[in-house]
């Protein structure tokens, strides 16, 4: 596979989840720091995300999508929130039932509810029969296991924001249009449509991010031809018996120019990053799959698994048959 391929299927685990939610008047809902991603599209009208720790709040129109890569806590509310706002507002679980419901959720003097405004005072009346315009959200997570992230992963800032504009990441729109018709009707098959579409959509968010991003060590390093022939080269067989002298041939260059441009991007000489990459592979399949150590071993390029498990003590700090037993 290729890089970013694989840096998502390393982390991911279970399936990806998504709510669709509408609200309007004055209301104001906690994300809580979760260990994965989450995500946000704005179907209808606006709102404001406002990260945990005093980050910049983030306003979200119709149309936009944003990652929180990390899981990181924070706030979606109608409008720019105090602290003591913020404190009281409530939490996502509580609005999604009342949603479901077509009830109010109340939160001190904020309020999120399913469709139903709020009072005399709280705006003009929304297209629910409720006070204030009416918001569509589809919120989101995927679960991810972070204990071997890859750096291009990890690199990504705690907010992704990525606003609509006509003719600009044409697939991540596609992507959204769809994902928004599976939501809404339910057709047969969404079972199965609903998960590998959010797949997908992850897959388009880290895509725009690298298109977009004015600073980062991983963008560069994918857009870069010999540093990305030789990754796509150890990506696509990891197994294979690499040497420096092989894998410059791959990428057509000399081995002392591969070694010189892939050490300054990637951070580590190309045979240190295969042999971090087959680990992080090991780990993986240990973690997903029954398959005993020796097939694990051949599929990571080890020609044992008394290698592989040296190796992998030493890497991680643990064996493997304890690493698969801690994560069963």
């Amino acid at each position: 596979m290729d890089v970013v391929s694989d840096a998502i299927s390393a982390v991911r685990v279970g399936r990806p989840s998504s709510s669709r939610l509408r609200v309007s008047g004055r209301w104001c809902t906690r994300f809580d720091p979760y260990e994965g991603a989450g995500f946000h599209v704005v179907l209808a009208g606006g709102c404001w995300l406002l990260p945990d720790g005093g980050g910049d709040p983030v306003t979200l129109n119709t149309g936009d999508v944003v990652l929180l890569p990390h899981g990181a806590g924070h706030v979606l509310a109608d409008r720019p929130a105090d602290a003591a706002e913020v404190a009281r507002a409530v939490p996502f679980e509580q609005v999604r039932e009342g949603a479901a419901r077509g009830g109010d959720v109340r939160g001190g003097a904020r309020r999120a509810d399913g469709g139903v405004g709020g009072g005399a005072d709280e705006g003009d009346r929304g297209d629910e029969g409720g006070r204030g315009p009416v918001v569509e959200l589809l919120c989101g997570k995927y679960r991810l296991d972070r204990s071997r992230t890859h750096p291009l992963l990890a690199e990504l800032p705690q907010v992704v924001h990525l606003p609509h504009r006509v003719g600009v990441h044409p697939e991540l729109r596609s992507a959204l249009d769809l994902l928004a018709r599976e939501v809404d009707e339910r057709r047969p098959g969404a079972c199965l449509a609903l998960p590998s579409l959010l797949d997908l959509l992850l897959i388009y968010m880290v895509r725009a991010w690298m298109t977009e991003a004015a600073a980062g060590a991983w963008p560069a390093v994918l857009d870069d031809p010999v540093t990305t022939a030789a990754l796509r080269a150890l990506h696509s067989d990891p197994a294979a018996p690499w040497t420096n002298d092989r894998l410059a041939g791959a990428a057509g260059v000399s081995r002392a120019t591969l070694a010189r441009r892939f050490t300054a991007l990637v951070g580590r000489p190309p045979m240190a990053y295969l042999t971090w990459w087959r680990l992080t592979l090991a780990a993986a399949r240990l973690r997903d799959t029954d398959a005993p150590l020796v097939k694990v071993a051949q599929e990571t390029g080890y020609s044992s698994p008394y290698a592989l498990s040296h190796a992998f003590s030493r890497e991680f700090g643990i064996t493997p048959g304890r690493y698969r037993a801690a994560r069963s």
